[in-house]
């Protein structure tokens, strides 16, 4: 059986190219996904390495938890701790450490990098042993900053060059007193790093006297934990807390894992489908390679094999072929986890050095992952086979489905759609994450469904295209009639097409509504013309505020001041706003009471309300950051959503107790409403600042939807793999089906159906069975994305349903083009066949 195997697989090694082809894109994308992700953590957890290779222990503030009204913080750092840790027995040496956000701004005046990667902080005395100068000296004063080296490389600032910087607004000047080099993974991955002298960077990031962590290096002899032992005993218990640096490379390699696993996860999902898709093409090409060998099968099987023998030698056939794919589909993922490398270097998204990493996992999972789904799918037609009685088999070569079997196909199909959609529904009804959970598992149910009833489905949908058809004249027919002939084998055809466009066409559906939402949402909540913002999120210098206050044609602002504070036992985030102007600044429904923030008088959205049983009139007590309290009334109770909501609170009575005011935002108001020149004058006001974002409300939503656009783009591009092992499916079934009909052919042009005809009914058929796919496709995924919607409204009161019809005929249309294209081939091998030899051919 072994040898008759092989002989099978070389004997029909044409037919089996394009399920070799699938799997092989399919195991492509995992191995290549799982060589692209270990490699960039591998280069990352590295480049982490080399930087805690001068901490033997590090010292950091402890968080002190929220007690009673007390809300909860994060303790300092003061000099004292770093004298007491230097008189520790086992220290040689300990560095202050400080950070920030420093936005640095090419000489073009573009801010460099991306904002969570543009870091500051302060270099130690003269000769700091974390960044070995390559040349210049040591800043001295607020004036002086040094450069890492490949800022210095990509920017071309140099030693004496003024750069313009920011850390919380306002713009600096300093000049560049050196270049260090760092093993600094965000530097690595085109990040900046820009280092002040220690008193400056303290007051520059609003720590003065204090530090963010204390790096003490151990004397010779002394190791790492008793060393830790020793810092612990002389420092006070629960203030701080010690971590070697081992255990901080460690976490760091541990904290890069984590984050790398996530897009590990996402990729091997769309490689998931894409080979779930390929299983289509296997379970086509076994059964129809089966069904011609039947007669073959049988004598097998008269002459004393037995069902499983059979079973075996389709099982071992799957065997060679995912063995072959696999390997081809391994040594095509380390070429694609190589050019993924390449291709976010090329956007931007710089990635440490490192070797590419080829791990044994990754070899054993694309050898098993392109065996297993090769051997599942073809274990079925398998079966089916064995399961023929030798004499029937050699009475027919095509062994039809029974009634029975069709009714219970299209029984079992129509109560998994029925589950699927009732659960789906009930999903809909359930607020946020909670229904997540369920419609997932409906629309699992719902796809599976819809697969097992696809041969009913093909019937009446194909033969609604009859018209159309008809325009075609016999070919056009001919092609109908092919395609409802084996309506499993079109089902199968088309459901791999499917997929790909349910996902795409409900991702689409969700993408353009949450964007109207999000319109909706920016222009009902505001009413200034513009927002303005640190580009990476940090927290605004109140000088921003009092800038733009003093900018021409400012009407009214309102700066949002964030801080934690204690309510009956919670932690609760009060936003304090400039109580005179917010209700200018906002267009927010309110629900009870009135809209004023002054003294103690406070307004609260409606969730928050409803969490407390506030209402409008009731007092409450709030613990500030600085320990003290007060007795606050609640004015009014408004509508929030996704962009306003929580406590409002007047500056004027929160301030004072704040040991850092900072603003997350500025809303601004100008007499002129959003215009260039209003613009101009605001950023004019903020010397030009780079680090600076200043937006009305076609910004706002235009900067979300780029962010939908991007990843939206992402998605089709990793879901166009499924489209491509579609197509090959398409392709494959259709020459594999020449094939079977050669005689029949034959046949056809024997009595006047010329070459041209033969190609368009060859054609037609591609293009029908691309088109019931595509409409099957579609529908469904509409359905999801309503679904989707449905869902996320319970949580964003301005969501609204949003059809892209536009792009669903494009969608349309692009199923029709798959035909086609898949087409090509076949219908050119069928119009070519040898009339007499095609009449001849069992």
């Amino acid at each position: 059986m072994l040898r008759t195997a092989l002989r099978n697989v070389l004997a029909h090694k044409a037919r089996l190219l394009m399920t070799v082809l699938a799997v092989m894109l399919g195991v492509a994308f995992v191995s290549g996904t799982l060589v692209f992700t270990n490699s960039v953590s591998g280069a990352l957890q590295n480049s982490s390495a080399k930087g805690f290779g001068h901490v033997d222990v590090a010292i950091g503030p402890a968080y002190q938890e929220a007690s009673g009204d007390t809300p909860g913080k994060v303790p300092e750092l003061p000099g004292s701790v770093l004298d007491r840790s230097t008189g520790v027995p086992g220290a040689a040496s300990a560095i202050g450490v400080v950070r920030g956000f420093t936005a640095i701004a090419d000489k073009d005046g573009g801010l460099i990098g991306d904002g969570w990667s543009t870091q500051g902080g302060n270099y130690w005395g003269t000769d700091d042993p974390r960044y070995p100068l390559t040349e210049g000296r040591a800043p001295r004063g607020a004036g002086e900053i040094l450069i890492d080296a490949k800022t210095a490389e990509r920017t071309g600032y140099g030693v004496g060059d003024t750069v313009r910087l920011s850390v919380d607004g306002p713009v600096l000047t300093p000049k560049v007193t050196g270049v260090f080099r760092t093993d600094d993974g965000a530097v690595a991955a085109g990040g900046t790093l820009a280092l002040f002298d220690t008193d400056t960077a303290q007051r520059l990031f609003g720590k003065p006297g204090t530090f963010d962590e204390i790096d003490v290096k151990a004397r010779p002899g002394v190791t790492e934990t008793a060393l830790k032992a020793q810092l612990d005993k002389a420092l006070p218990e629960g203030l701080y807390e010690t971590h070697t640096g081992r255990q901080l490379a460690d976490d760091q390699a541990e904290m890069i894992a984590r984050s790398m696993s996530g897009m590990k996860q996402g990729l091997l999902v769309f490689a998931g489908i894409a080979l779930f898709v390929g299983t289509f093409i296997i379970a086509n090409t076994f059964t129809m390679l089966v069904a011609q060998r039947t007669r073959e099968l049988a004598l097998m099987r008269a002459v004393g094999a037995s069902r499983g023998q059979v079973t075996r030698s389709v099982l071992i056939e799957a065997f060679v072929v995912g063995a072959v794919a696999a390997v081809a589909g391994l040594a095509a993922g380390v070429g694609i986890g190589a050019g993924l490398r390449s291709l976010v270097g090329s956007l931007g998204g710089n990635l440490p050095d490192g070797p590419l990493v080829v791990s044994p996992g990754t070899v054993a999972a694309a050898l098993v992952v392109g065996v297993l789904v090769t051997m599942l799918a073809a274990w079925l037609p398998g079966r089916r086979a064995a399961k023929i009685p030798p004499v029937a088999a050699m009475n027919s070569v095509h062994a039809t489905a029974t009634t029975k079997s069709l009714v219970l196909r299209n029984t079992l199909g129509a109560l998994f759609s029925a589950a699927g959609v009732a659960v789906v529904l009930a999903a809909t009804t359930m607020k946020g994450s909670d229904g997540q959970a369920p419609m997932g598992l409906g629309a699992v149910l719902l796809i599976i469904g819809v697969f097992i009833l696809t041969p009913l489905l093909s019937r009446p949908l194909i033969a609604a295209a009859a018209p159309l058809l008809r325009v075609f004249g016999i070919a056009g027919k001919l092609a109908r009639q092919n395609s409802v002939r084996n309506p499993r084998r079109t089902a199968a055809t088309a459901s791999a097409l499917m997929i790909g466009l349910t996902l795409i066409t409900g991702m689409t559906v969700m993408a353009g509504s949450l964007q109207k939402s999000i319109d909706r949402m920016a222009s009902s909540a505001i009413r200034a013309d513009y927002v303005v913002s640190m580009a990476n999120g940090n927290p605004l210098s109140p000088d921003v505020g009092e800038k733009l206050g003093r900018a021409e044609g400012v009407t009214a602002l309102s700066p949002l001041r964030n801080s934690p504070s204690r309510i009956g036992g919670e932690t609760e985030y009060l936003t304090g706003v400039d109580g005179a102007t917010i209700g200018a600044l906002t267009d927010l429904t309110v629900e009870e009471g009135d809209f004023t923030v002054t003294g103690t008088r406070i307004v609260v959205d409606g969730d928050t309300a409803e969490r407390h049983g506030w209402r409008t009139g009731s007092a409450l007590t709030v613990g500030y950051e600085d320990g003290k309290k007060q007795r606050l009334t609640v004015a009014g109770v408004y509508e929030g959503n996704d962009m306003i909501r929580g406590i409002m609170v007047d500056n004027a009575t929160l301030t004072p107790h704040l040991s850092d005011p900072v603003d997350m935002q500025v809303m601004v108001k100008t007499a002129d409403g959003t215009s260039g020149q209003a613009k101009e004058a605001l950023e004019k006001a903020l010397g030009s600042n780079p680090a600076i974002k200043i937006q009305d409300k076609k910004d706002i939503s235009n900067e979300i939807a780029q962010m939908f656009t991007m990843m939206l783009n992402m998605l089709y591009g990793l879901l166009a793999m499924a489209v491509i092992v579609a197509v090959l499916g398409v392709i494959n079934t259709l020459a594999m089906s020449v094939f079977e009909r050669s005689q029949e052919i034959g046949m056809l042009r024997a009595i006047g159906l010329d070459r041209r005809a033969v190609k368009r009914m060859v054609r037609l058929e591609s293009l029908v069975i691309s088109l019931f796919g595509g409409v099957l496709g579609i529908g469904l995924g509409v359905f999801f994305g309503w679904a989707a919607g449905e869902l996320m409204g319970t949580t964003l009161a301005t969501y609204e349903l949003v059809l892209p019809w536009g792009r669903m005929a494009v969608f349309l249309l692009l199923s029709a083009v798959v035909g086609v294209l898949a087409a090509l081939w076949p219908a050119r091998r069928a119009a070519r066949l040898n009339t007499l030899l095609a009449i001849k051919a069992e």
